[in-house]
């Protein structure tokens, strides 16, 4: 028996606003969309790994969602760390760092952080 994992979940408020910054801060694309009365799910790609990560939009959700300590994340691995960092800090939206690490987190709208590691050789 073989598990593949496929995509990992994010709710959000905004749903367009978060397609805008996944495409804008990592480049990933709609893949695919479902709507319906009560939620709107759109899968966002690379379109390299075949993982996608699903933005769920719920219809009657008006509150904040409570992330906890924010202690779960996504990475991203990136072949020009110094480059992204430079984008990333331009958009405003790293929230840490950790150079002896060599890793960074930004924070999406909804307030997911996001790692960013380099390609290590």
């Amino acid at each position: 028996m073989i598990f593949k994992m496929v995509h990992y979940n994010f709710n959000v408020a905004d749903v367009e606003k978060s397609i805008h910054f996944y495409h804008e801060a990592f480049g990933l694309n709609e893949a695919r969309r479902k709507v319906k009365d009560a939620f709107t799910i759109v899968f966002m790609s690379d379109g390299i790994t075949g993982f996608e990560l699903e933005l769920t939009q719920l219809n009657n959700h008006p509150q904040k969602y409570e992330l906890g300590e924010n202690e779960m994340h996504l990475a991203f691995r990136v072949d020009d760390f110094e480059e992204a960092h430079k984008k990333h800090q331009s958009m405003g939206i790293i929230c840490y760092e950790n150079p002896t690490m060599g890793i960074y987190f930004v924070e999406d709208p909804d307030g997911y952080w996001l790692e960013v590691v380099p390609t290590r050789k």
